[in-house]
Order: structure tokens, then C-alpha cells, then sequence
């Protein structure tokens, strides 16, 4: 079942990010870098679901909760941005259900506080535009503006300034997500960038851009995550449409020209690799 049949009133789904070009410019005086990126969105992943209550709250169970706060989180951080925003006094008590690896690349945390500036946008009846949402959710990180609106775009900037994409020929694509179950710093793997700009990202059809694109983070991630060099070559040797790290790592996705080569794909890599995690969806 995808993430929208799943969304109602009070649940919503914070859909899995990947990037599938990924070009670093240059390193900002602010600690942040100029990105040239395209984003794009699986119909699967983390859900949020919400209830009356006194106060703001948070509850969180799923494979990848362990460890995780339910007060320094970044849902309880959107949740009182939008509250304070909105000058809402009503509470809600918020529920996660993690299924994305925590630090893997795919936006899981910022894809979580989206969907929590969505869902009670809904729950609480505020009728805020996606651009007003946005707005709310800049300070929240680089990924979350993108995030809200969970569609296919070109971000530049930081990741923030985005530009939909109109010509999405990768709507309905397969796609086959696979992590190592390492979890890596973004700082760290940024901060082992080696600082040359390799041009820009091409204009034109989104596939095509997005093949003659690069992720300048993964030869970095690689260095440092050995067990990327085998999810990469696992997934190359599936014959993709297209394969790649997304994000700063260490989740690598595969795009497939239908479900049955996505799953045959999943089949072969846990056969290569002992300790995996893999989800399939399609791009939104």
C-alpha cells in the first residue's frame, strides 16, 4: 500500500528522500554549502499519526526507534514552530512509526518534520498554504522545505530555493533503496569533501539530467563507509536505469523499469550481502 492510501485526517506519511544528483559548489562562511540538487520522493516511508491531548507530546516505536528522543526530536521541534506560528493553543499527541534508518540520507528526520507541519496543518485546521508550510519549515534544516512538498524538484541554495519540476518522466519509476546499516555523519562526510567544484547540473529531461549528474558526496562516503563499495556494486550489476548514494549516505538506490526488476534486484543483494536493509517503492 503507498504512503497516500495510508493518509487520512490524522496520519500522514513522511515520505522517503532521495537525491538523484547531488553537486556541491562550494562551502558557505555559515558552515552550510551551495548545493545544485534533484530531489525525489518514494511513496513509502516514516508515518506520523496524531490525537487530542493536553500539550505537545511524542511517542515513538518502529524497527529504528531505538535510541531516538521523543522530546529533543524534530517533529516536537516542527510541532511547536507550527503551534507558535499559527498561535495555536490546542495540544496533540504525536505518534512515530520509524521505518527509515535514522542518519541514512534519505531525509528521514526532515521527512518527519514535514509530514508533521502537514498532518497538523490538517489536525488543527490552519488551511496554510505548501508555500506558507515551507516558509515555517526553513529553520528546521537544509532538506525539510523540500520535504514538505514530498515532489520531484530542482533545489539550489542550501537545498531550500526549489524549482518544480513540470517534465517528471520518473513518476511511477521502481525504485530499490538499500543501506548498510551504518549510520554516518553528514558533518563528517561533508567535511571529508575535497573542495572542487565539477560543474553544474544540465538542464533538460529529468532522467537525462539526472544521468549526466553526480552525488560529489559518495566518493567521500565511500572512503569512509567501506561496505558502500559492494551495496553500489550490487546495485550497478542489476543493470539499473539508474543507481547512486542518495544524500550524504549510506543509502544507495537503484531506479528499475518495473516492480519485477526492482525485486529481483532486492533478491540479488541480500543473497551478496549479510546485513542490509532494503525498502521498494515508487518515485511520487
Amino acid at each position: 500500500m503507498s504512503g497516500s492510501e495510508r493518509d487520512g485526517p490524522d496520519r500522514e506519511t513522511a515520505y522517503a528522500k532521495i537525491n538523484l544528483a547531488l553537486h556541491v559548489r562550494r562551502r558557505l562562511p555559515d558552515g552550510y554549502h551551495e548545493l545544485e540538487t534533484i530531489f525525489a520522493f518514494l511513496d513509502q516511508g516514516d508515518r506520523i499519526s496524531v490525537r487530542p491531548g493536553e500539550g505537545i507530546s511524542l511517542q515513538i516505536d518502529g524497527p529504528f526507534a531505538d535510541g531516538l528522543s521523543a522530546t529533543d526530536n524534530l517533529v516536537i521541534q516542527a510541532a511547536d514552530r507550527l503551534a507558535q506560528h499559527a498561535d495555536m493553543k490546542r495540544g496533540a499527541r504525536l505518534h512515530l512509526d520509524k521505518q527509515l534508518p535514522v542518519a541514512s540520507g534519505i531525509g528521514g528526520g526532515s521527512a518527519d518534520a514535514a509530514a508533521t507541519l502537514r498532518l497538523l496543518n490538517r489536525f488543527w485546521g490552519l488551511g496554510l498554504s505548501p508555500e506558507e508550510l515551507a516558509v515555517v519549515a526553513r529553520p528546521l534544516g537544509a532538506d525539510v522545505p523540500a520535504c514538505v512538498a514530498s515532489k520531484t524538484c530542482r533545489g539550489t541554495g542550501i537545498g531550500q530555493d526549489l524549482e518544480p519540476i513540470v517534465d517528471d518522466d520518473l513518476r511511477g519509476t521502481d525504485a530499490l533503496l538499500v543501506n548498510p546499516l551504518v549510520p554516518v555523519s553528514t558533518a563528517d562526510i561533508f567535511a571529508a569533501w575535497d573542495g572542487v567544484d565539477r560543474g553544474a547540473l544540465s538542464g533538460g529531461p529529468l532522467i537525462a539530467s539526472a544521468r549526466k549528474g553526480r552525488n560529489d558526496l559518495q566518493d567521500p562516503a565511500v572512503a569512509l563507509v567501506s561496505e558502500l563499495t559492494a551495496v553500489l556494486q550490487a546495485l550497478e550489476n542489476c543493470r539499473p536505469v539508474l543507481a547512486r548514494m542518495s544524500g550524504s549516505g549510506a543509502t544507495c538506490f537503484a531506479l528499475f523499469d518495473s516492480t519485477a526488476e526492482a525485486r529481483k534486484a532486492e533478491s540479488h543483494c541480500r543473497k551478496t550481502m549479510d546485513r542490509i536493509w532494503t525498502m521498494i517503492g515508487k518515485i511520487r
